[in-house]
């Protein structure tokens, strides 16, 4: 196949974003190269965003079987996502990934939460706060807590501390406001499931879908007085007690009985948002084996050293044959739909 992979470069010059630019490249590198690796006619093309429609002729004068779509924003404005999938569908391009209404429904935490409710899936209660005055609201006082303060239209924990587990109103609403000032964006609080977390990473299509090995993370080594929590330290520096005590493991044990819970609730999960081709459900599971949907990335990480080529290697896939797989997930879907 010829492919190509488009990737972010609108990161380069953005200092206030939260992005090592230089891992997105090399991540952006490593799938190019898998690609070529796996057989494939394979070319990086970069888009910054207010170049994207030079960036969108360009594929099209370059006719490939497929585009990878590694975009996660355009201009430094992760919000854009979703709307570059809906150009290359208006472009009649091929891509890989979540489309315009899978990757905004994921994008707006509140949105899933509700899509999620109304399919009877398991996921914490919430609030979801747009303004200030809407913490004026006095049942917060009564919410059983703890619960757990993110950011409502951000990844890769963005803006999680310790200090996002909150046990009184007052905690919450300091919280949020915090939040609200820091980022300029609504908040989601939800109620904290103390537990152990697992990461579902998800392969397929339509009804014909792969749960690769789960993964939980490991909080052995996290302080007693921190919560169990993946913070943004815990993912981005290497130095703090965060990233030493949250370490992916193997799923340990993997009773038949909560392997089958979590996964049905990771596939209905997956029906649910519209994902395809690949894709992570993250969730906590609470003493008594309930599994609880915390958070859901269509166009999960697919970097070597990430959270899906781990769950793809201790199936017994190497990191080619995983990127190749999504391409060949993807062109399957894509004829599929040109022949109905």
């Amino acid at each position: 196949m010829r492919i190509v992979v488009l990737y972010n470069t609108d990161y380069d010059d953005a200092a206030e974003i939260e992005v090592d630019a230089a891992a997105v490249r090399e991540s952006a590198h490593a799938v190019c190269t898998a690609l070529s690796d796996g057989g494939n006619d394979s070319e990086l093309v970069g888009v910054h965003g207010r170049d994207v429609f030079e960036v969108l002729a360009k594929i099209r004068s370059m006719k490939p079987d497929l585009v990878f779509n590694l975009c996660e924003s355009m201009a430094g404005d992760p919000h854009n996502e979703p709307t570059f999938s809906g150009l290359l569908d208006l472009f009649e391009i091929p891509y890989t990934g979540g489309d315009l209404a899978t990757l905004a429904a994921c994008l707006y935490k509140d949105r899933t939460k509700d899509i999620l409710l109304g399919r009877g899936i398991s996921t914490p209660p919430h609030r979801y706060f747009e303004r200030a005055s809407d913490l004026d609201d006095p049942s917060l006082d009564a919410l059983d807590y703890p619960w757990f303060v993110k950011l409502a239209e951000q990844d890769a924990s963005v803006g999680i501390t310790e200090a996002n587990r909150v046990s009184s109103g007052a905690e919450l609403r300091a919280r949020v406001l915090e939040l609200m000032s820091e980022f300029r964006e609504p908040v989601l609080a939800e109620r904290y499931v103390e537990g152990r977390e697992i990461n579902v990473t998800l392969l397929g299509y339509g009804d014909s879908v792969q749960v690769l090995p789960l993964h939980e993370i490991d909080f052995g080594d996290m302080p007693s007085d921190r919560p169990n929590i993946v913070s943004y330290a815990a993912k981005w520096e290497a130095s703090h007690v965060d990233y030493v005590g949250t370490k992916p493991v193997p799923l340990r044990d993997a009773r038949p009985e909560l392997v089958a819970a979590i996964e049905r609730v990771a596939r209905a999960t997956w029906a649910a948002l519209g994902m395809r081709d690949y894709g992570r459900v993250d969730l906590r599971v609470d003493r008594a084996g309930t599994p609880w949907v915390i958070d859901v990335n269509p166009n999960c990480d697919i970097s070597p050293d990430a959270g899906a080529a781990r769950a793809a290697a201790v199936a017994g896939m190497s990191f080619t044959e995983l990127i190749c797989r999504i391409a060949t997930l993807a062109m399957r879907r894509i004829e599929a739909r040109r022949a109905a």
